[in-house]
């Protein structure tokens, strides 16, 4: 039965239930009237669970997915399956699955109900949050997406026992940017532990992830449509996603690498004095703070930017640990500055 349940209203009301379990699945959806969507890594893992049910699997695993391609061909396995608008979709694995099944519940018959189940520490805190899903183009990362909600996300923390060191990595560098744009009491905790101290600490960990939904989720439903507050969640992804598709690393790598050089120019230009705190605690949480990239490179991309309006971009910064703000700034200083 599932017990913490929280029920958040946006541009339609979302259940997040914490603490739960995949067998708690069937208090949320008609199972029989569902189809699953997972990737070759959660499947090899958890079979058992997935083959009592009607489940695609995806034959590859990555960002490399999130293409249009991979889209038709799974609209098209929906349309074999007879899916209709009553049909629930139901993603089971990372941020590349939540970006996918999102989309596709969006566009598909024009909109379906679905769901999620993240199983990676990333999507928990962060891709499952907030209705934002999309698909790349060469090197756009998102540039086309939707903004959909889903009906439910179910917490089973069981998950992250198969998940890989590295993606552990990956999910504190979202942690770490919450922190940084709106709770410095969050940022001074994470200061005292590290990446083991949560692994072997259930409770503590299970704490934190919900204080990061949270915190996602109130910005979330006061800037649904991210037109100014929810603008603060890019903090260290706006040169972060230019590098992470160029030259294809992780999210969490590149992110860590956008928020360091976010705190270096803050402190070069805004007169920002804590960017040693932040490079320092993304060094204890094992992410890169350092990258050799090619600035043509990295400003090419950054004219395709969702945050770009005409000759500016709104770029995030932060006043101090714990409160960040939008800031409009020409691109040619920031060509200038990088």
């Amino acid at each position: 039965m599932i017990k913490k349940l929280s029920t958040f209203k946006h541009s339609t009301s979302t259940k997040y239930c914490f603490n739960a379990s995949f067998k708690d699945l069937t208090e949320l959806v008609d199972t029989n009237n569902a189809i699953f969507i997972t990737d070759k890594n959660i499947y090899t893992f958890h079979k058992k669970k997935l083959d009592q049910y009607n489940t695609i699997v995806l034959q590859s695993a990555g960002e490399k997915l999130k293409t249009q391609n991979v889209v038709d061909e799974l609209i098209k396995a929906l349309i074999t399956k007879k899916a209709d608008k009553t049909t629930y979709l139901v993603g089971i694995g990372g941020g590349t699955i939540t970006d996918l099944v999102g989309y596709i519940a969006a566009t598909y018959m024009r909109g379906i109900p679905f769901g999620f189940i993240p199983t990676t520490l990333l999507a928990m805190v962060d891709a499952s949050v907030g209705g934002k899903n999309g698909i790349n183009i060469d090197q756009y990362k998102n540039i086309i997406g939707t903004t959909y909600q889903p009906n439910f996300v179910l917490y089973d923390y069981s998950f992250l026992a198969t998940l890989p060191h590295s993606e552990w990595i990956n999910g504190f560098a979202e942690i770490i940017k919450h922190a940084c744009i709106k709770n410095a009491t969050m940022f001074q905790f994470l200061t005292e532990h590290n990446i083991s101290f949560f692994q072997k600490n259930k409770k503590q960990l299970a704490a934190l992830i919900k204080e990061n939904v949270l915190l996602k989720l109130k910005i979330v439903q006061q800037d649904e449509r991210e037109k100014k507050e929810r603008l603060l969640l890019n903090f260290g992804h706006t040169i972060g996603h230019a590098i992470e598709r160029i030259y294809k690393i992780s999210h969490g790598q590149a992110i860590a690498i956008g928020i360091t050089i976010d705190c270096i120019l803050a402190e070069k230009y805004f007169n920002f004095t804590q960017a040693q705190k932040i490079i320092s605690l993304l060094q204890q949480y094992e992410l890169p703070t350092q990258f050799k990239y090619n600035k043509k490179e990295i400003v090419d991309s950054l004219k395709m930017d969702k945050k770009k309006m005409q000759e500016n971009i709104q770029y995030i910064l932060l006043k101090k640990i714990g409160i960040g703000y939008i800031k409009n700034i020409a691109i040619t200083d920031l060509v200038k500055w990088l």
